[in-house]
């Protein structure tokens, strides 16, 4: 079977060394991706490689709702052989050796080196340019080795989670969803409900977008990012302009304002307000109703003040939308010439 999406990108297909043993519904390759023989890509998985290379080894196992993606033009994402990686984990743009284990719910982060044979425990966040030492099992955030691995215990990790896997039920379909032209869908994400994109949103591969009791309304120019799930069951969710979702995030009721960046793995309790003018770290959480006050860079579990934001991180902030903003308009291109809408 093939990934239910495969688009190019700057005109470079993605190469498999021999076709894919199972590739789950929704699940989507993109670009400069080179995936070895032997692979298995879970439900509405994502790689994603435009702008830099994702090169993977045989026999690699991704979960459902897991994301590779890479830097551009400053990291690739590079796995080795016989590597697990369990549900909505994210790995981005680092290095992973051979023979390891990535638990569900893992974020980890540009330019880290996941040396051979480690277990990364699940919800765990590797830190930026963190190298982790072969032989260990590794967790917290930031992820630091806790004790050697046993014996064989990397294949039990291993087979635990792919059983795990086999008792989920395949994803729904989703409703069909007319697309303003000024704005993104990507083919492969799912919305439901009172959903409104202001102009220049993009909302990427694999995403989830539940309005239940209370709509989803999305600002200009904001991007949500490749495997996020948004789902309300009370007042709604409005995100306000020029703010970014990253990878895996999930939120519920609640409110994100204008010119903030969640980062990738994010967990937004119930009722979370976000003011306006905040950086959430990836692999952070809140607490139902916490309150972000504006200016600050957030972080932890349950996440709290770090420090000031500054010029330098706004900076980046900006130019992330920016960034994505291109994207969406290149992959509505993609899509449009490979049949799809959005």
């Amino acid at each position: 079977m093939t990934p239910d999406l495969l688009l190019p990108y700057d005109d470079t297909e993605p190469t498999f060394a021999a076709r894919p043993v199972w590739c789950g519904r929704g699940s989507a390759v993109i670009g400069r991706a080179s995936l070895g023989a032997q692979a298995w890509l879970g439900d509405e998985s994502v790689i994603r490689a435009d702008g830099h290379d994702v090169v993977v080894g045989d026999r690699f196992w991704l979960g459902a709702r897991s994301t590779l993606h890479i830097a551009a033009e400053m990291y690739p994402c590079i796995v080795g052989d016989r590597v697990t990686v369990g549900r909505d984990a994210v790995v981005h743009a680092c290095t992973v050796g051979d023979e390891c284990v990535i638990e569900e719910e893992c974020v980890v982060l540009d330019g880290s080196v996941i040396e051979d044979g480690v277990l990364l425990e699940a919800g765990s966040t590797v830190f930026p340019r963190t190298t982790l030492p072969a032989g260990f099992v590794c967790a917290g955030s930031p992820a630091r080795p806790v004790r050697p691995l046993a014996p064989g215990e990397l294949a039990e990790r291993a087979e635990r989670l792919r059983e795990a896997a086999a008792a989920e039920p395949a994803p729904g379909p989703g409703e069909a969803f007319a697309a303003d032209p000024a704005v993104f869908v990507a083919r492969t994400a799912r919305l439901h409900g009172r959903v409104a994109l202001a102009a220049g949103a993009s909302v990427f591969f694999s995403c989830r977008l539940e309005a239940g009791l209370g709509p989803i309304v999305i600002g200009s120019n904001v991007n949500v990012q490749d495997n996020c799930a948004l789902h309300t069951r009370a007042d709604g969710l409005v995100i306000g302009h020029d703010t970014t979702l990253g990878h895996n995030v999930r939120a519920g009721d609640g409110r994100i304002g204008p010119h903030c960046l969640v980062g990738m793995g994010a967990r937004l309790g119930p009722g979370t307000v976000v003011e306006a003018d905040v950086l959430v770290a990836a692999g952070s959480a809140t607490d139902p109703g916490q309150v972000l006050d504006s200016g600050w860079l957030w972080g932890g579990r349950p996440a709290r003040k770090l420090a000031r934001l500054d010029s330098e991180r706004r900076a980046m902030m900006a130019r992330t939308v920016a960034s994505y903003a291109a994207y969406g308009r290149t992959f509505r291109r993609l899509q449009a010439r490979s049949g799809g809408e959005g």
